[in-house]
């Protein structure tokens, strides 16, 4: 068992078993890298010798077996040992992961882009060329940061970027990042109604489940969210109280391929779609593709190539020896075809770009006055 830390960002994984047989998964947990590094070294000591083809067994033992469970650090390194024993297993077989779950109820995924950046700028010109690449959706931060309470051009703002990316005929959500208080969201929100938001996702952070709630009843446009949360029970109260249209777990936090499966069965009680959350790296967005194409309730992928965290060269196209799998064609992507994850690992390109490869740091923002505000 063996992990890599690789420029921009990630942390992948890859598991041998005793015949020989490989796979690989993602652990990347963004400013936190080190964190679930340790977590790894521990398990992998405690794992050595179980039966690969017990995956859900492993993740029990992961959930179960730790006393104290969830949390974005060891859910993280979950995922990265669950997505590679997904794919260990389907590629043994010779068969695509989708094949294991059910089998797939659709052959294209509908996907989306970043456009702005932290700061959103240029929205316009950067969406034109998302539409060049094939993209019908884009999304992008609403704004930088924001106070509790902050100057209402900051609003006008946002609605000028929103209408200048649909005036290009796009679908666009909008990110909030839980940068925004309630007092602001509350206005904003209704100021971006009439403009048709594809989603407005973490209106506010979601330890504020009765003021997500409040919000979602002030408008129409649907509410998204999930990328901080991390298992079926943080899903739950939103479910529960119908503040969420859309959930946007990411799987490299929630445990893996398995609770992808089970959130998005659950979410489909409540008549919730899913829009799984992955500003991360191939592997993560491969896992994702093959559920999405078993769920019912599938609504759009983040896909994070050309993003603004990318800035070491470093993108999904990298580390796998056939990247033209991320073509994009009239907004969507085709359902990988090959066995295991559908990707091919370029090993040699891995260890190469792991080698004092940097934990990437959390950015900061300041205001005005010094104080810290939301990233």
């Amino acid at each position: 068992m063996e992990y890599f830390r690789v420029p921009p960002r990630w942390l992948l994984v890859k598991l041998t078993d005793d015949i020989g047989a490989v796979g690989w998964g993602e652990a990347s947990l963004e400013g936190h890298t080190n964190a679930v590094e340790g977590c790894l070294d521990a398990w992998f000591e405690r794992y050595k010798g179980l039966d690969a083809e017990n995956i859900e067994h492993i993740w029990q033992l992961s959930w179960r077996g730790s006393f104290y469970r969830g949390g974005p650090v060891f859910m993280s390194a979950l995922s990265g040992i669950d997505i590679a024993l997904w794919d260990l297993k389907a590629r043994k077989l010779g068969v695509p992961i989708y094949h294991l779950l059910g089998g797939k109820v659709r052959d294209r995924i509908r996907v989306y882009a970043w456009v702005g950046g932290d700061t959103p700028t240029d929205v316009q010109a950067q969406a034109q060329a998302r539409k060049q690449q094939g993209f019908k959706a884009v999304k992008m931060n609403g704004t930088g940061d924001a106070a509790w309470l902050d100057s209402m051009s900051v609003i006008d703002e946002v609605v000028g970027r929103v209408k200048a990316v649909k005036a290009l005929g796009m679908d666009v959500g909008i990110d909030f990042h839980g940068r925004v208080h309630k007092p602001m969201a509350k206005r904003l929100a209704k100021a971006l109604e009439p403009h048709d938001p594809l989603f407005i996702e973490e209106p506010l952070l979601s330890e504020h489940i009765g003021g997500i709630k409040q919000i979602s009843e002030l408008t129409t446009v649907s509410i998204a969210l999930g990328e901080r949360l991390h298992s079926r029970w943080d899903v739950r109260p939103f479910l529960e109280n119908g503040s969420v249209d859309i959930l946007q777990p990411d799987i490299c936090h929630i445990g893996g391929i398995s609770e992808m499966k089970r959130i998005a069965a659950m979410a489909e009680t409540y008549d919730v779609g899913v829009a799984p959350h992955c500003p991360l790296g191939p592997i993560a967005l491969a896992a994702n593709v093959q559920v999405n194409a078993t769920m019912a309730n599938f609504a759009i992928q983040e896909m994070g190539i050309g993003m603004h965290y990318n800035i070491t060269g470093q993108d999904i196209t990298s580390y796998i020896t056939n990247p033209e799998v991320w073509t994009v064609t009239d907004g969507h992507l085709d359902v990988l075809s090959g066995s295991g994850l559908g990707i091919e690992i370029n090993e040699e390109e891995v260890r190469q770009l792991s080698k004092d490869a940097e934990a990437w740091p959390t950015p900061e923002f300041r205001g005005p006055c010094g104080e810290l505000r939301e990233w």
